[in-house]
This record gives C-alpha cells, sequence and structure tokens, in this order.
C-alpha cells in the first residue's frame, strides 16, 4: 500500500468519526497531486479542538456578554509626560524598571516575538508584508527595520535577544527565502527561529467544514491570538525555556516606528508583577479605527472599535478630554509561564473564539465552485488582546503615537506607506533636534529633507545624541542617513 493510500484510509476513518466524511467526497475524480494537497489540507485541521466549538459556535451563536460598568483604566503614563502614577512619583520608579528591564536584556531573558503572517495585498504588493519596502533612504524593508532594532538592542544593551517569527502557510516559504537571500540583516540564522500559524477551517452553517475546491479545505489562519498557541504547537515555548527566556516582546509586522525591545516597558512589566503588560497610544480621533482599552465590570479588557458604543467612543472628561482614549496598538510583553498556562490543552484558562459571517468560495455536491454574494460560512479566529483579562496584574503603558506607531495597512491614505515614510523622517528630525542637529524645513515646518536613522545606528534620541561623535550639515534635498 503507498503512502498516499496509507493516509487516505486513515482519513477515512478519522473524518467519519467526527462527522466531516463529505472532505473525501471528490477522492476519486482526484489525480495523485490533488489527492496530496488534500490530505495535506486535512493535516493542518486540529478535529479534536473544531468538534466542540462547532457546536457552541457554528451551529448556534454564542451569548453576548453585556457589560454592566466600562470605566477608562488607568494607565502609565509615556515616559517623559508631565504627571505622576497612583501613589509614587514615577520619574523614580521608571528610572528602577528601565534598569530592571535593561538587566533582564543582557541576562537573556528577553525575546522578540513578531507575528509575520500576513501577505501585502492590500498594498499592491505581491509577497510578505515583512518584505515590503518601507524606508525614505535605503528603501529597506520591514524586516530589515526590525532585524536593525535587535542589532541596535545587543550594541547598547550586550545582548542580541532571539528572534521569533510567525509565518503563515501562505507566506513561510517566501519569508524564510527573503531571510537567506538578505544574509538575515546582519543577524546569524542562529538569531531566528521561524514558525507557522495555526489554521482554523471555515464552516458551513450545519458544522460541515467547507472545501474551496474539490481537493482544498477552506482554510484561514486562526487570528493573531492564535500565535500564542503556536508558539507552544511548535516547540518555541520549549525552546525558550532551553535558553532562559522568560519575557516575550510580542508586536506585528506592519509597524515600522515600533520598538522592538523597550527596556522601561520590559522593566515595569518585571517589577509589577504583570503576566501580560500593553502598549497604548492617545485616539486621533473619535471614530479611529483601533480597540481601546476599558475597564469592563472591574476587568481590564480591549473594546473592539466596532463594539464600542457611540455614546462612550465621544464621551469628555470635564476638561473636554477624551475620556476613552487609550488605542490598543498591538504591542505586547508577556510572561512566557502565562503562555504556557493558556496553551495548556487541559487549561480552564484559554482563550476565548469569536465568530464571523463570511463570504467563503465553496464547493456544491457536484463540485462546482460557488461564490456567495452574501455570507455563507462561519469563520473562527482568537485575538491576543483576549489574554489580558486572563492575565495577573496586567498594565497599560501610554507611549507616544508619533515615536511607535504607525501602521503600512493601506496603500494610500491614512496608514499607508506615504504616511509611515513621513513619519519615520520626522521621527527622525526630532531625535536629530535633540541632539544639536539643524535640520532644514519647508515653509510648512516638514523636513526639507529625507531622514532615515537605522535602529542598529540608535534606538532613540538618547542614543542618537551618545552616536553622534560630530553634529552633521543637514543639506536642503539632500538625504541623510545614519546607518
Amino acid at each position: 500500500m503507498s503512502t498516499l493510500d496509507a493516509r487516505h484510509r486513515a482519513y477515512q476513518s478519522k473524518l467519519a468519526e467526527f462527522g466531516q466524511a463529505h472532505l473525501l467526497s471528490f477522492w476519486p475524480q482526484l489525480d495523485d497531486q490533488q489527492r496530496s494537497q488534500l490530505l495535506d489540507d486535512l493535516d493542518q485541521v486540529d478535529f479534536v479542538r473544531c468538534a466542540p466549538l462547532i457546536n457552541s459556535y457554528v451551529r448556534q451563536r454564542p451569548a453576548v456578554h453585556v457589560p454592566q460598568h466600562i470605566e477608562p483604566p488607568e494607565c502609565y503614563p509615556a515616559a517623559g509626560e508631565v504627571g505622576k502614577m497612583v501613589g509614587s512619583a514615577h520619574p523614580t520608579e521608571y528610572a528602577q524598571a528601565r534598569r530592571a528591564g535593561e538587566d533582564a536584556i543582557h541576562a537573556g531573558r528577553v525575546a522578540a516575538f513578531m507575528v509575520a503572517g500576513g501577505q501585502g495585498t492590500r498594498l499592491g504588493y505581491d509577497g510578505p508584508k515583512g518584505a515590503f519596502r518601507i524606508t525614505p533612504v535605503r528603501d529597506a524593508p520591514l524586516f530589515q527595520v526590525f532585524a536593525e532594532g535587535l542589532l541596535g538592542t545587543a550594541r547598547r544593551y550586550g545582548r542580541r535577544p532571539h528572534w521569533y517569527i510567525m509565518t503563515s502557510l501562505t507566506n513561510h516559504a517566501e519569508t524564510t527565502a527573503f531571510f537567506e537571500q538578505n544574509r538575515y540583516f546582519g543577524l546569524s540564522p542562529d538569531d531566528v527561529t521561524f514558525f507557522r500559524q495555526g489554521q482554523m477551517p471555515a464552516f458551513l452553517p450545519d458544522g460541515r467544514i467547507a472545501l474551496a475546491e474539490r481537493h482544498r479545505v477552506a482554510l484561514s489562519p486562526d487570528g493573531h491570538g492564535g500565535s500564542l498557541r503556536a508558539l507552544a504547537d511548535n516547540g518555541a515555548l520549549a525552546d525558550m525555556r532551553r535558553r532562559g527566556i522568560d519575557t516575550i516582546s510580542y508586536f506585528q509586522v506592519d509597524n515600522p516606528l515600533v520598538r522592538v525591545i523597550d527596556p522601561l516597558f520590559i522593566g515595569l512589566h518585571l517589577v509589577t508583577g504583570s503576566e501580560m503588560s500593553s502598549k497604548a497610544v492617545r485616539k486621533a480621533y473619535d471614530e479611529e479605527r483601533v480597540g481601546v482599552f476599558c475597564q469592563v465590570d472591574g476587568q481590564l479588557e480591549v473594546i473592539e472599535y466596532s463594539d464600542m458604543p457611540d455614546e462612550l467612543m465621544r464621551a469628555r472628561n470635564p476638561d473636554a478630554t477624551r475620556r476613552f482614549d487609550a488605542g490598543s496598538i498591538a504591542i505586547h510583553i508577556l510572561s512566557r509561564a502565562f503562555v504556557e498556562r493558556l496553551t495548556t490543552f487541559n487549561s480552564a484558562v484559554q482563550l476565548p473564539w469569536h465568530r464571523a459571517d463570511k463570504q467563503v468560495t465553496t464547493v456544491d455536491e457536484a463540485g462546482n465552485q460557488v461564490k456567495p454574494a452574501s455570507p455563507n460560512a462561519v469563520k473562527l479566529e482568537m485575538l491576543v488582546f483576549d489574554a489580558i483579562p486572563l492575565a495577573r496584574n496586567p498594565l497599560v503603558l501610554y507611549t507616544r503615537r508619533e515615536e511607535e506607531f504607525s501602521p503600512v495597512k493601506n496603500a494610500a491614505g491614512v496608514d499607508s506607506p506615504a504616511t509611515a515614510q513621513r513619519d519615520l523622517i520626522r521621527r527622525a528630525a526630532r531625535w536629530l533636534d535633540t541632539s544639536g542637529v539643524t535640520v532644514p524645513r519647508a515653509a510648512d515646518g516638514e523636513p526639507a529633507l529625507p531622514i532615515e536613522i537605522s535602529p542598529a545606528f540608535a534606538l532613540d534620541a538618547a542614543d542618537l545624541q551618545q552616536q553622534l561623535k560630530t553634529p552633521p550639515v543637514l543639506t536642503t534635498g539632500k538625504p541623510a542617513l545614519f546607518a
């Protein structure tokens, strides 16, 4: 019996057990290559995990929890902001936290974890989003920006954090090849661990798993919350234990301004005994499409912008400032032990699933593709910020938007390559101003030249000041690069 036949027989039995035998309906009509593809897709499905979800989320809609009390959370102010934390003057506590973070980095206890499963489709780019070129002078890709952040961390703190990168089934091969072609952007291959995100099938309303083609299961990533389970399923958590890593710096691939390793943020997480810490920026406007940190029935949570009641979205404090103003930017610190607890199969503490009714291309009983005009299937996903209320002592630290948040999501307009490049140049100009360098300005105050500062050269304004031995002279229109 061939390997293909053996796998087929095994799946005949397994699918019958789980009520999904229809997935092999077209087997006699497939060639060997298509049969292999179908079985590979089935390998991606965790049927044991899916079985109870079908009853709870697909055949019926889960009950919606209606909060009784939603209040603004207490957040730590951004470094350098005027004000103080509850009970203590924050400059002293921040200095202590920063030292604790630096010590943890130097001891090798901190890893970077990047979620990079997306494609650049919305940007008009055919390839992994991390390969999209973004910087204003070198035209360096996003992956390079983050790699240089780790190189800068090693230069400044004496230890290069290990980098865990979660890809997807769609872009894994392209991502690893891109790193190899670019010699890991100055890192050693031993510094980087790649692994794939988990997949979830789309379900028909009766609970059957949908086929996208006769030989392909309708699969999609299981949400950014699935990144935590992927850490466990792919051995990354076990690898962290072997390396002595207990603190995980989580970020997403689309934000070139992110500080991949932030000693203050890490230190606050450690000294407060937090299991999950998050960064926030003040919302740009009431309807900004970001989740909002809230205290919901006494627990810290993120409410998605689409679920935020309109009256709360627009609510004001007595001084006219926005009442619910802490926007989530998908930057977190997680304790490894907390992720281990969440991802233990029999744990009582696990992330919830979210149902989304979607239009999914499927095949009918005759094997013909059907492209629906309205939602016809159910997709399930997990969201990483749903871990926050499950964590002990979760905290939120404000950061300045102009320093750390300018995502690349759209081809044009808001959150586009043009706005990200603008913000990279603006930040570089501010850092140079702080270092006593005269930056030529246009009449509207914008820098009159493209400026790029590699994170390998300087991680922040204070770092740049130490790195510049002689203040450079900048010329209007002439690009300036610090690398």
